[in-house]
Formats: C-alpha cells, sequence, structure tokens
C-alpha cells in the first residue's frame, strides 16, 4: 500500500488539493488568493520537474522536463496560472504511476526470497542436524519430511513422498518420488519421508535460479521512448530558438512571451495520459488491471501469446472427470473409493472424495498408505486397492484386460486410478486437470483480434500439453519444461514478434517478467506473479484477454488521433502569433479548447465496448 509517506504522492496530493481551494478561491471572488494558490501548486508539482530539466541540460540533453519547465514559467509570467498548474501536475501524475508500477514490480523479488527454504535438516553421523539451506554442501544428504520444503536440488537415495512441484514446473498434479527421483529446491513433501542427497546447494539452485532470472528479465525491461519525449527533443530547442527570433524581429516581449506559452503543446502533453486514462479505467471495469500506459500500448502491438498451462488454461486442480466401472454399479464403485480415500491426505485422494460427494461410506480395517503408490484396505473381508499401475503389479492384480483403457486415457494427460477387489480391478477413476470453460473462446477470439499464433509453454508431461493443444486448438504447445526451459523457448518466439506471457505460478515469473507483456490470473495467481507482470485477469477469466487486446488497438489509434489533431492546433496558432492574427486571449481560448476535444474524443474509450 502507497502511504503519504511518499514525497511524489504527498507533493501531487498537495498540489491537488492547492487547485482545488483556487477554484473556491475564485468562486468567491477573491482572485488575489485563488492565483497565489495556483501558482503554489505549479511550484509544488512543478518543483521536481525544473530541477530534472536542469540535471538533463548539465548532460546536454534536451527532455521533456524542460518543455514543461518553460511553459509552466512562461505562462506565470503572462499570468496563466491554471496553465501553469495543470501542465505541471498532469505530467507529475503520470511520472508517479510510472515509478509505483517499477516498485510493486521489483517487490515480487522480496517475496521470492522471503518463501525461499530457510532451514534443511542435514544427516551427520547419524544425526540430524538443522542447518541454514544456503550452508548445504554438494554430497549432504538432507532429510525432508511431510509439509516441508525440499531445501536443494537433488536425488532422493530413501524413502518415498509425494512432491508438489507447481512452484518450480507448474504442474497440478503432486509427483510421486522414490530412490533415485530427481526433486527440486522449493517443492513442497506433501506426504511421506524423503532423505535426498545434495547435487546443488544455495546459488546453485533451480529455486535461486528462478529468482535471478526474474531479476535479469526485469532489468532487461527498459520503458519504451514515448512519442512526446522524442518530439520534445527537437521541438523544444526550435521553439524557445523561434521565440528569440521572436522577439529579436518583433521587439514585443509579450509577444514572444505569449508564442512561448502558446508553443506548450498542452493537449500533446495529455493527448497519451487522458486516452490512457479511460481506456485503464474501461479495462478494470471489465476485470483487467493494465498496471500503466506503457503496457496498454504494448498490448496492441503483440503477434503472439503463451500460455502456461496448469492454473491459466485449466483449473489447476486434480477433478474426477471419468469414471469406468467393471461388473459393478458406478454408485457402489464411488461408495469403495470413497471409503478406501477418505482417510488420505492425497490432492488426488480429496478429488475422488469431493466428486463422491454425500455418498456413505463403508467401514475400512487394516488400512495403509503404500507412499507413490495409492491405498489398501479391507472391507467386508474383501482387501481393496486403489492405486496406480505400480500398486496392482506389486499386488498381483491383473490389468491385462483394462491395459489399453488405461493407456488411452494417459494419452488424454489423464491420470487413471485403478480400484481392485482382491486381484480384479473393478474400476478406474480418471483424474485430470480441467480445461477451464473459458479457455476455448478465449483463444479463437485472440486469433480474431490479430493474434498471429498462440502457445502453451508448460512444465506438466507431453500427453496432457498435447490433449489441451488440441482441445484449445492452441498453434503450439512445448512440455515438461523447467523455469529457465520456458524462459528459452519465450525469447525463441520474440524473434518471431512481440510476445505476451500469460501465467500464474511462481514458476512463470522470470518467463512474465522478460516477456513484451506479462498477464497473470487475480484470483489464481501468486504474489510473485501478480507483482511482475503488467496486466491482471482479475476474475481469471481469459475471455477477458481479447477484450483488453481490442481496447488496446483502439487507444493506440485514439492517441494518434489526439497527437496529430494536437500538433496541428499548436502550429496553427503559432503561425497565427507571427502573423499577428492570434494573440494571448484568443491563442489561450484555441489553446483550453483543444485540450477539451482532445479529452472529449479520449473518453469515448470509456465506453467502448469492443469488436469481439
Amino acid at each position: 500500500m502507497i502511504g503519504f509517506k511518499d514525497d511524489k504522492l504527498m507533493s501531487l496530493a498537495t498540489a491537488a488539493v492547492l487547485i482545488l481551494l483556487s477554484w473556491l478561491f475564485k468562486y468567491l471572488d477573491y482572485r488575489i488568493f485563488s492565483d497565489i494558490l495556483m501558482i503554489l501548486s505549479a511550484a509544488v508539482s512543478g518543483y521536481k520537474i525544473i530541477k530534472s530539466a536542469i540535471m538533463s541540460l548539465k548532460f546536454k540533453v534536451v527532455s521533456i522536463n524542460l518543455l514543461v519547465s518553460i511553459a509552466a514559467i512562461g505562462a506565470i509570467i503572462i499570468g496563466e496560472y491554471w496553465e501553469a498548474a495543470a501542465v505541471t501536475f498532469l505530467f507529475s501524475f503520470g511520472g508517479f504511476l510510472e515509478s509505483y508500477t517499477l516498485r510493486k514490480t521489483r517487490d515480487a523479488l522480496k517475496y521470492l526470497v522471503d518463501m525461499s527454504p530457510k532451514i534443511a535438516h542435514v544427516i551427520k553421523e547419524g544425526k540430524i542436524v538443522d542447518v541454514p539451506a544456503e550452508n548445504v554442501m554438494v554430497g549432504d544428504v538432507v532429510a525432508v519430511k511431510t509439509g516441508e520444503k525440499v531445501p536443494v536440488d537433488g536425488k532422493v537415495i530413501k524413502g518415498d513422498a509425494s512432491i508438489n512441484q507447481a512452484a518450480i514446473t507448474g504442474e497440478s498434479m503432486p509427483v510421486d518420488v522414490g530412490i533415485g527421483s530427481l526433486v527440486y529446491s522449493g517443492t513442497i513433501n506433501e506426504n511421506g519421508y524423503i532423505e535426498v542427497e545434495t547435487e546443488k546447494a544455495g546459488e546453485d539452485t533451480t529455486f535461486s535460479k528462478i529468482l535471478y532470472l526474474v531479476e535479469e528479465a526485469q532489468g532487461e525491461k527498459a520503458p519504451t521512448q514515448k512519442f512526446i519525449e522524442r518530439f520534445s527533443k527537437y521541438y523544444t530547442p526550435a521553439v524557445i530558438i523561434a521565440s528569440i527570433i521572436t522577439f529579436v524581429i518583433k521587439r514585443d516581449l509579450m509577444m514572444a512571451l505569449t508564442f512561448l506559452v502558446i508553443a506548450c503543446p498542452g493537449a500533446l502533453v495529455i493527448s497519451t495520459p487522458v486516452s490512457i486514462v479511460s481506456a485503464i479505467g474501461n479495462a478494470a471495469r471489465h476485470g483487467v488491471i493494465i498496471k500503466g500506459g506503457e503496457y496498454l500500448e504494448s498490448l496492441g502491438k503483440v503477434d503472439i501469446v503463451a500460455f502456461d498451462k496448469t492454473g491459466t488454461l485449466t483449473e489447476g486442480k486434480p477433478v474426477v472427470v471419468d469414471i469406468k466401472s467393471f461388473e459393478i454399479e458406478k454408485e457402489e464403485l464411488l461408495k469403495i473409493a470413497k471409503s478406501l480415500e477418505i482417510k488420505s491426505e492425497h490432492p488426488i485422494a480429496k478429488a475422488i472424495v469431493s466428486y463422491a460427494g454425500d455418498e456413505e461410506t463403508y467401514e475400512v480395517d487394516k488400512f495403509e498408505v503404500i507412499t507413490g503408490q495409492g491405498i489398501k484396505g479391507i472391507i467386508n473381508g474383501k482387501v481393496y486397492y486403489a492405486g496406480n499401475r505400480k500398486l496392482m503389479e506389486k499386488s498381483s492384480v491383473k490389468v491385462d484386460d483394462v491395459l489399453n483403457f488405461i493407456e488411452d486415457e494417459q494419452s488424454k494427460g489423464r491420470t487413471p486410478i485403478i480400484v481392485a477387489e482382491n486381484d480384479n480391478v473393478i474400476g478406474i477413476l480418471s483424474i485430470s486437470d480441467k480445461i477451464k470453460s473459458t479457455s476455448v473462446e478465449a483463444v479463437k477470439r485472440l486469433k480474431k483480434t490479430g493474434i498471429k499464433k498462440n502457445v502453451i509453454l508448460t512444465g506438466d508431461n507431453e500427453n496432457a500439453a498435447r490433449f489441451v493443444k488440441e482441445e484449445l486448438g492452441a498453434d503450439e504447445y512445448y512440455a515438461e519444461l523447467l523455469p529457465d526451459e520456458k524462459l528459452k523457448k519465450l525469447k525463441m518466439l520474440k524473434t518471431e514478434g512481440s510476445v505476451a506471457m500469460v501465467g500464474d505460478g511462481i514458476n512463470d515469473a522470470p518467463s512474465l517478467a522478460y516477456a513484451d507483456i506479462g498477464i497473470s490470473m487475480g484470483l489464481s495467481g501468486t504474489d510473485v506473479a501478480n507483482d511482475v507482470s503488467n496486466i491482471i485477469l482479475a476474475d481469471d477469466n481469459l475471455n477477458k484477454l481479447a477484450f483488453a487486446v481490442d481496447l488496446s488497438k483502439a487507444a493506440i489509434k485514439n492517441m494518434k488521433q489526439n497527437i496529430y489533431f494536437s500538433v496541428f492546433v499548436v502550429f496553427a496558432l503559432l503561425l497565427g502569433v507571427i502573423y499577428g492574427e492570434v494573440f494571448l486571449a484568443s491563442g489561450m481560448f484555441i489553446h483550453e479548447a483543444s485540450v477539451f476535444v482532445v479529452t472529449l474524443n479520449a473518453m469515448r474509450l470509456l465506453n467502448y465496448k469492443g469488436r469481439v
């Protein structure tokens, strides 16, 4: 949250209050107090602008700050105090929004540091010794208990566990690991006990690489140079020289100052901000939070949209999507499955229990969890199993007759949970990460906006990625990617055009930060993803993304209209001043009228409803 200790916010608030008080005194016909307050407002919001302009001049740089400074000072000299206050306030407000966005983005790094594993249980001479995670050495053996984060990258040398790798790979389904399996720093042991031989520790771990990649990607994303800044590089010196020439030729100081003030493109200064504010306001009403004008403009120029799969295109949690029963009623199968799974804390077990709903349960005797394989129990004197093929093979359950069905489900990216009675399969519950109802329509609508390619980048397995790609009609997919590999694919895509990355997890943070536009999911997204992204879909509705792209294109068109009109008005007025046809009063009237026209044109974006 921004507090009033923020200098920029404090000066903006003070300037705004002074402007309001000035209007009040003007209404009460206390003109002198009104003028004093307006000058004070210009001084408060313009102090840092003038200071920055002077610093730039020391390095022989003619900046937009100098243009605004000259106009404000000139306006005060000839008595146009409102003009001075308005120009400095609007310019300062734009700078504040830019710096605030940058600060929020940097906060993501602090969050990543805070959530990294702090302590490691190192096994030394048969005893467990707690040491800071950064002090673990390659070759050390680390114990990881249920509920704890894995502090290192390494290989499991003892035990079995169910590991939640969502923070690293984005994969929604927990991964069962055993001896020989690789585990990564920052992942969570949801069930079981393992001992891990350290292969990478400290700054070399996968989690630390995510932190580094986010920082590096943010550093590469320099602000795009605005049109107004390029314009001012040539326009400001030209105006100053022309004003001096006018004075030398006409010997009229008031005309020279009038030239200087009217030359400040007031409508041009606000032409982009008012369009941006209107479009961003409209987007917010539709549940799309755009963090700044730069990102609004960049979104309209995107050629490729890259999607994370889990939690972005899919729900991000395991659910039962199909049931197959063999010589048993489905209701009875569900009752048996729920009776077994209700005692387990595994996410898949919770999905089955949730799907079974209010189904009654049997009493289960000799309940046993076989880590990485499934569960076992006795119901009414019969032995029942629920788990994967490893458990069935270990328990001598015949699966040959259902093998084709199992493989078909796996090809769809589903996880088949086999339920067996003694040595016979009685049913299969297919578990999957369900595709969001909005995803298919979102991809179609994005293509209608002119997006050339939709790509899926995921840490999930090949089958799951291919199935989602085919269901959505996406153009390409890349599966089983770690965060650094996902970033490499993104860099490859950027050679083909401007890229937007849509994601929700910690593992997406480097890609979100590196992409031309990072877009995160507001409800399901992690704090890190939301902080490093440029745009947030507040209600996780991907359909809103197509609207945002279309709105961005409309905003770009609107900004160009405002810029061309503003430049035309300024040059027409300057010619009028030179030829003695435009004086201060008439010039300022046209000046303010052009500001009004630009504002009205920009406000059309508030009600823009989109074309797709």
